[in-house]
């Protein structure tokens, strides 16, 4: 997105019949990139209505959760590598009465996930470094999904973010 355009294009999203809105937000510390925060997830909640799915790329979410569903967020995704303390993460964000859900990196095994599947509403996990966009889809990433969902089952919610195209969104 054109940040200098982002109320308008979100808008857009939206009218087009984009049901979710997924929000990057990267800190520079737990990985090397800074996108945006707070600030602009709340102006962006004014323009539209959708489901704002927040992932959060940020080292110790824990302490800035509430601040984000003040803002707008609907769902909230942390990573499991970012926190030492992803139970307290999930309680956050379920007593707030929204949707828990917990990010996965490829490096990392699906074990990390695992113990918590029970109490999340999505598991995303990562297709491309998370960080940066315009990366290449990872492939190898898709025996990491299937293993989720063959222990999981089909009702879990499981989502793939990064180097998604029209070419290999068939596999996703």
């Amino acid at each position: 997105a054109d940040f200098g355009r982002l109320g308008e294009q979100i808008k857009e999203a939206d009218e087009a019949g984009a049901k979710y809105i997924h929000l990057d937000v990267m800190d520079g510390i737990f990985v090397p990139n800074i996108s945006f925060g707070i600030p602009v997830i709340q102006s962006l909640r004014k323009y539209v209505n959708s489901v704002f799915d927040v992932h959060l790329m940020i080292d110790r979410p824990e302490r800035y959760i509430h601040k984000f569903i003040d803002a707008g967020a609907d769902i909230i995704t942390f990573h499991a590598e970012s926190t030492q303390k992803p139970d307290e993460c999930i309680e956050l964000i379920k007593s707030r009465g929204k949707l828990a859900a917990m990010a996965i990196s490829p490096a990392t095994g699906i074990d990390a996930v695992l113990p918590y599947a029970d109490k999340l509403d999505m598991i995303l996990c990562m297709t491309v470094e998370p960080g940066y966009g315009g990366q290449k889809y990872m492939p190898e990433i898709e025996a990491k999904v299937s293993d989720l969902r063959r222990i999981l089952g089909e009702s879990a919610n499981i989502q793939v973010d990064g180097g998604i195209t029209s070419e290999n969104i068939e596999h996703a």
